[in-house]
């Protein structure tokens, strides 16, 4: 049976190679998700940021990290808090990405809320400074 050990260190491997790749490997984070998974952003598909509508299954979170590379570069992910506890993992981060249309940066805290079913992902919602984000995505 897993524990919330093994999904915290399945997430610190994840959001290890998250970092890496500068946001360029999206298929670790599908391969630790349900077929049925469900993500969520204060966003919520807001005007610049269409990829954070709230979606279900896995070929609608695809889509929410192709449309991520698609608009956004990542300058850095740094986790730096993991809180687990029975089905949940948050995560703690810093990380700043920039708007490729604009060329703007934006840096801000995060965090990430995860629930798992069976040692997989079946629930995420992350909070970020959606102010600055929006903000980003703007031309002078």
């Amino acid at each position: 049976m897993e524990t919330s050990l093994d999904n915290v260190a399945k997430l610190r491997q994840a959001y290890k190679n998250w970092h890496d790749t500068r946001g360029g490997s999206a298929q670790h984070w599908l391969d630790l998700m349900t077929d049925d998974v469900t993500m969520r952003s204060l966003t919520a598909g807001a005007p610049g940021m269409a990829f954070t509508k709230a979606n279900t299954g896995k070929a609608e979170a695809r889509q929410y990290f192709s449309g991520l590379a698609a608009d956004w570069e990542m300058v850095h992910f740094t986790p730096e808090e993991f809180i687990a506890q029975g089905d949940r993992v948050v995560v703690l981060s810093s990380c700043a990405f920039r708007y490729r249309k604009t060329g703007k940066a934006v840096e801000s805290p995060k965090a990430d809320v995860f629930r798992f079913r069976g040692g997989l992902i079946v629930e995420f919602f992350e909070f970020f400074d959606t102010a600055r984000a929006l903000a980003a995505t703007r031309p002078d």
